[in-house]
């Protein structure tokens, strides 16, 4: 099988492996205050410190959890605001939890570019009141588009709000760093940048009250409570280790994905590439074609031995309309045309050639 959906979850990489088979030898349970226990411990924190040197923030701003949806949920739940503020295009993650948040909701739109309007965002914290959360995610998980976050944090922190980013797709693709982005809180998860599914993190300033939303043993500071997943977050930390390798290979995807969409634009005119036209991660493409459904071309692939995605599967495997593309501008039945294409660090030249030809093929199969 050529994998192409990276953005889904990367191939984990053999050292990561190694590093996380090395930990569950050892094992051990960090809170235990015996000899294991403390070595448990010690790879605990090390594992930490090692994060926080990439990504720019102080151990103790890391609190680990089950991946970047559970982070995401403890940014927009346990700082207990009274009003929040987020993006047409954010994550499933941010969009249902914010469906249940009991205070005010307001929900900033995109342009057909994909980006979050600095002014309307003004317009809004002109009129908020209370605890206020602004959640912006810095790069779209669906086109790639790479919001301004810099400048919309500051926008927020000028009326009194906290900024938090979900950076979960970013990582890996794009250089990363909480303190130069002045973000309060970053989401991250593993399973993105080649390391383990079930695992993530949210940095979050000490002076921001998380509270933990399940009651347990106190862990993680007593903002997570739980048996740390320790080889998980020792593979985190191998592989964010390993980030400088895949910045390097972002460089090539990058030149793959263009290829993508020049032959393939040469061949279908009517073609759209949505974020084509902003700034958007390297490895990222979501391709229209009209009047094909996402789902049939999805399983087209597949039985070219392709994995492609659907902009918008959710957690049960059903296709919906791609609310990303909806919010830039789309048709509905544009937006159940889509596949998203993300490339990674197993990608080949070869991958992309089959590609082409199977997009090709299907395209003038359909319009026959």
């Amino acid at each position: 099988m050529i994998y192409l959906d990276h953005n889904a979850t990367a191939p984990v990489k053999p050292e990561v492996m190694t590093e996380m088979l090395r930990v569950m030898t050892i094992g051990g349970n960090p809170s235990s205050v015996h000899a294991v226990g403390r070595k448990a411990m010690t790879m605990l924190e090390d594992s930490r410190e090692t994060i926080a040197r990439v990504v720019n923030c102080r151990p103790e701003q890391i609190i680990f959890t089950s991946g970047g949806t559970e982070a995401n949920n403890i940014a927009i739940m346990a700082a207990k605001m009274d009003h929040i503020i987020i993006a047409a295009t954010e994550h499933d993650s941010i969009l249902h939890m914010a469906e249940h948040f009991r205070g005010r909701l307001d929900i900033l739109a995109v342009d057909d570019k994909g980006y979050v309007s600095a002014d309307e965002l003004k317009k809004l914290l002109t009129k908020a009141s209370g605890k206020i959360l602004v959640s912006i995610m810095l790069a779209n998980n669906e086109t790639g588009v790479i919001q301004d976050i810099r400048t919309l944090a500051a926008i927020a922190h000028n009326a009194g709000a906290l900024f938090h980013s979900d950076a979960v797709q970013a990582l890996g693709k794009i250089p990363v760093d909480f303190q130069d982005s002045g973000v309060d809180m970053m989401s991250f998860s593993a399973h993105k940048i080649s390391g383990p599914q079930g695992v993530g993190l949210l940095v979050a300033s000490e002076d921001i009250p998380i509270h933990a939303l399940f009651a347990g043993g106190g862990q993680e500071k007593g903002r997570r409570a739980g048996t740390e997943n320790l080889a998980g977050i020792a593979g985190f930390a191998k592989a964010v280790s390993l980030l400088a390798q895949n910045l390097q290979t972002m460089t090539i995807n990058k030149k793959f994905r263009d290829r993508i969409e020049q032959e393939i634009s040469h061949h279908a005119a009517e073609v759209v590439f949505y974020g084509a036209q902003s700034n958007r991660l390297p490895n990222t493409t979501t391709i229209l074609m009209p009047g094909v459904a996402s789902e049939t071309q999805v399983m087209a692939f597949d039985l070219d031995g392709i994995c492609v995605s659907s902009g918008a599967a959710c957690s049960s495997g059903k296709v919906k309309p791609s609310h990303v593309v909806s919010a830039m501008g789309a048709s509905r039945d544009q937006a159940l045309s889509t596949i998203r294409v993300s490339l990674g660090w197993t990608t080949t030249e070869d991958d992309i050639n089959r590609f082409i030809a199977a997009w090709i093929k299907l395209y003038e199969r359909k319009r026959k």
